[in-house]
Formats: structure tokens, sequence, C-alpha cells
């Protein structure tokens, strides 16, 4: 069974919603005003923002080379962006040391301390009641790559927890006109490029993005578009994930490697009899057409 099946059994309810779009798309507006309808349901919410816990120099490039020749470019935000999921793990597993990020040199603690600070209250960490509060993560980052988004899926999926994604749609100009007004701004080129890159949900093409909706963010959040995303969280958390094996992967390995002995085998046999029946054939002094012909099969 998977390592984190257990850990759901007797657990309250949980989900990790992600919101992703472009920068000054309205991520953060609609995270807090999510978190603040949800604490009128009731619910325990938290915001994981990755640009404040994520430090500024792990968007610098580095160069990884093997040998003399580069072999591939990475950067560091990779394994920040691990991080930030680690430190939502250790949360759903109820560590006791959620105040402390796992990996103290990659995540800004102060800002992780803060997003979860409401978690960290005695009522919502006495977990002993079939009835405890529903726990929301709302993951609040660009996401512009699916693979990105699925690491977030493979999160939830492991823990028996619900699945969503909210899609910001907001026309450029808007996007980099709200980011001009902002203190800290980002580079407009570094948007420009983002606009390229970004791959927004597509659950015709991923099954696992089937739980995703996307708002038009150019005006103001409307009404509808809060109740919209609060239904497909709710629609979450009463369908959680189910979790795969975890030796799926190595099953099929296997059997990739199974069927790739027995065409080696079978190939093996195959010239065996061949060399034989030449052999046989020269012995018998067979016409060079017969050779040529049986060489062919």
């Amino acid at each position: 069974m998977a390592e984190g099946a257990d850990a759901g059994v007797g657990r309250a309810a949980a989900c990790l919603c992600v919101l992703c779009g472009l920068p000054a798309a309205g991520k953060s507006s609609l995270a807090r005003t999510v978190v603040s309808t949800a604490a009128r349901y009731g619910w325990r919410a938290a915001v994981v923002p990755y640009d404040d816990l994520i430090p500024e120099q792990a968007f610098q490039t580095r160069v990884l080379q093997a040998g003399v020749k580069l072999q591939e470019m990475h950067t560091e935000w990779k394994v920040h962006r691990q991080a930030v999921l680690q430190c939502v793990e250790q949360v759903l597993k109820k560590s006791g040391v959620l105040a402390e990020p796992a990996n103290t040199c990659q995540i800004n603690g102060a800002a992780w301390a803060q997003c979860i600070q409401a978690l960290l209250q005695p009522e919502a960490l006495n977990c002993s009641q079939p009835e405890h509060a529903p726990l929301l993560f709302l993951l609040d980052d660009n996401f512009y790559y699916p693979s990105m988004r699925y690491e977030v899926y493979q999160l939830a999926r492991k823990y028996s927890l619900g699945f969503c994604q909210v899609y910001l749609h907001c026309d450029l100009e808007s996007c980099i006109s709200r980011n001009q007004g902002r203190s800290q701004t980002i580079p407009t080129e570094v948007i420009l490029e983002m606009v390229k890159r970004l791959e927004s949900p597509n659950p015709q093409k991923n099954l696992w993005e089937t739980n995703s909706i996307s708002i038009n963010t150019t005006d103001s959040l409307s009404k509808c578009d809060i109740q919209k995303v609060m239904e497909l969280i709710l629609f979450s958390l009463s369908n959680p994930l189910t979790p795969i094996e975890d030796n799926t992967e190595q099953k099929d390995a296997d059997r990739l490697k199974c069927a790739t002995s027995v065409v080696h085998q079978a190939d093996q046999a195959c010239r065996r009899l061949i060399s034989e029946a030449m052999k046989t054939a020269r012995e018998n002094h067979m016409s060079p057409d017969q050779m040529r012909s049986l060489a062919a099969h």
C-alpha cells in the first residue's frame, strides 16, 4: 500500500488547491478571499505563497557540468519548490515540528511560520475527532508547467486528499499594468517569457487535471467566481484521490525487463538454429542460391 495511505485513516478531510496563472493575475487576492470564506465554513485554511517562501537567489540559473561537456541547465528553484511541498507534507503527517520548515536553508522560515500560523492553534492541532474541520491548502504560484502542478497532485494522491486547480485567466496588458503598480515588480520581459511557456490546465489531455476551473480575472473577482471556487474545493474534499501501489512502476519495469529477456532469448535461439542450419547446408553442399535463401530467414 502507498506510504501515505495509512496517514489518511481517521484523519479530517483535506484538500490541496493549486492557484495558477501569470504574475499579477490575482492569485493572492483570490487566496485571501477563499481563506475568509473557508473560515465562515468552519474550515482550517492556509495559503502557501511560493514567492514569499522561496529565497530570491533560488531563481538564479546555474549550469551543471559533467566532465568537460555541459549536460543540463537547472535553476535552483526546482529544489526549493520540492522543499515547499515537503513542508506541506510535514503538516499532513502531523510531525509535531510544524513551525519549522523541513529545509531551513531552502525555505524562508519566518514566511512559513506565518502562512501556517492558524494551523498551529491548539484546536487546529487536535485531530482526534472524526468531525474535525477540513483542512485546505491554497498553493499560490504561477505553476506554468503541468509538471509543476503534477507534483502537487502526487502529494494529494499519496495522502488521499482532495485535489483541484483554479486557473486565473487575465489578459497580458492587465497583468503588466498591475505588476508595475506593485512595490516589488517582476521584469516585464519575465512575464512575456512566461506567457510563451504557460500551459493552462487541460483535462482533455491530462486526466489528473479533471478537477480544474478557469476564471477570468481581468476585472475584479465576482461573487459568482468565489462561489465556483468554493464549490470546486467542496467537491474535491468530498472526492479525495486514491493512492496507488508504491510498486506499480517497479512492476512495469519488471514486466518490461522480462519481456525484453524473453525476446532476447528467442532471438538467441533463432540465431543458433539458423547457424546450425547453415552448417548443415554447407556440409550437404547446397547451392549458393539456397544458402542465401536460408540466410535471409
